[in-house]
């Protein structure tokens, strides 16, 4: 009989080995010479997957398990990712986006007591950025409070934070934009000093420290996406990381329905009182498995995503070091125009790991931001502008109550004049160098050089 299931289980391995060969093979033949390069007919992104056979063989192997939620690569990405963040625990979700509202969400159960946040509840916030950062704080009927950003940093001004802060405050929700830091010891100090929670979110910003020390790890619950344009991919993904264990339960609960209890999928029992307990109004020793402590969703990744991600992660520090040599490279290029140019400056005590090159057109007689777009754009250079720019402008926050600190000139400055262009590591010499002879050729022909 062990024989038998010996050969069996040979055959499957032999079978899988041959399966994954073909896929490796077939990356050669399709994938790999995909990115010959015509200056001017091929388009330069402002980010996008860079991969190789390694993630498309692991793909297929999660997809031989048949297992489709969750599984051995999940368990493996989070244990992983969560030592690189320097964090005790990473969950899993299936986007940025549901990141961000699973970490808010974490903040508003019964479990924190006096310490949950309420609707009514104001989070400081800022108003130039994605809209996902700030959505769940609509979402659950708290007040965004939006605070004003430097112009060069793209950053909360946090001059104006003791300003912003009222009776009401409970919170502090803000990204590291673009994957620059923000000021840190200062938001953190403040944090602290008024008992408010922090979000990090580091969607942006995998691998950027401050002061040394990783980014998302200063404030209570840090949120990472793994979206096509990000540091790394699975092509929809999110995470999660704290480093508190009830923080930690809570992510879990609003991820997965809601519920109490804290088995992974396909188990039972973990805890060993499955049939013990009394919750609420229910039955004693009502299955756990069916108890729920939130209004929850349910938001976790497939492995075959996850599967992407674990390929993804070896190749995640020469990833970095690409975006940092490609932002140098830009920088040094761009620094020539600087009359009419606003270049971006790392925030102080920070090394990012930058997601894109931001700048702003300085006003002038010459030329405006549109110029410069639609000729970056004919040269096939795609831009992008401040993701939502100023929100409180946007269509959908018309009836949202919010409060504003100041007048966000600096916020409406961006979005009027702000453009920013990749840096993510497909963009080779070749590409390079045609971005900095695009530039070069907008300011001969206006004659500004």
């Amino acid at each position: 009989m062990e024989d038998i299931k010996f050969m069996t289980l040979s055959k499957e391995s032999k079978l899988r080995e041959e399966i994954l060969q073909k896929v490796e093979e077939y990356y050669n033949e399709v994938h790999k010479n995909r990115n010959n390069f015509v200056p001017g007919k091929t388009q330069v992104s402002f980010a996008g997957r860079v991969y190789d056979e390694k993630e498309m063989v692991h793909l297929v192997d999660s997809s031989l398990d048949f297992w489709l939620t969750a599984g051995r690569y999940a368990d493996e990405f989070e244990k992983r990712f969560a030592l690189w963040m320097k964090q005790k625990y990473c969950a899993l979700v299936n986007s940025g986006s549901s990141a961000n509202l699973v970490a808010f969400s974490a903040l508003t159960s019964p479990k924190l007591k006096s310490k949950r946040l309420m609707p009514g509840d104001e989070v400081i916030t800022v108003a130039a950025g994605f809209p996902t950062t700030v959505n769940p704080i609509v979402q659950y009927g708290l007040i965004p409070v939006f605070v004003d950003i430097d112009v060069e940093t793209c950053n909360i001004d946090t001059t104006l934070l003791d300003q912003a802060l009222s009776d009401k405050t409970k919170a502090v929700m803000l990204a590291h934009t673009l994957g620059n830091p923000f000021d840190l010891d200062t938001v953190s100090k403040f944090c602290r000093k008024n008992n408010l929670f922090l979000i990090e979110d580091c969607c942006d910003a995998v691998g950027s420290t401050y002061n040394g020390k990783m980014v998302g790890t200063f404030g209570d619950l840090a949120t990472v996406s793994f979206y096509p344009a990000h540091h790394i991919t699975m092509g929809e993904g999110g995470a999660v990381l704290t480093n508190s264990g009830m923080l930690h339960r809570n992510v879990l609960s609003f991820r997965d329905w809601g519920r109490d209890c804290f088995c992974g999928p396909g188990t039972d029992n973990t805890c060993g009182h499955r049939f013990d307990f009394q919750f609420g109004t229910l039955p004693q020793g009502y299955d756990h498995k069916y108890v729920y402590s939130h209004i929850g969703y349910n938001l976790k990744v497939s492995d075959m995503q996850a599967s992407i991600g674990v390929a993804q992660l070896d190749k995640l520090p020469s990833f970095i070091e690409s975006r940092k040599q490609n932002f140098e490279i830009l920088k040094e290029e761009l620094s020539k125009y600087t009359d009419y140019l606003i270049l971006p400056v790392a925030t102080p005590k920070s090394d990012p790991s930058w997601f894109g090159f931001m700048f702003s057109i300085k006003e002038n007689d010459h030329f405006n931001r549109l110029d410069l777009v639609e000729h970056l754009e004919d040269d096939k250079i795609l831009t992008r502008q401040l993701f939502a720019g100023n929100l409180t402008r946007q269509p959908a926050y018309k009836e949202v109550n919010y409060r504003i600190v100041g007048e966000l000139k600096n916020t409406d400055y961006v979005m009027r004049n702000g453009i920013f262009i990749g840096v993510y590591p497909g963009i080779d010499s070749q590409r390079m160098n045609h971005m900095k002879d695009s530039f070069k050729r907008f300011f001969q022909d206006r004659e500004l050089i």
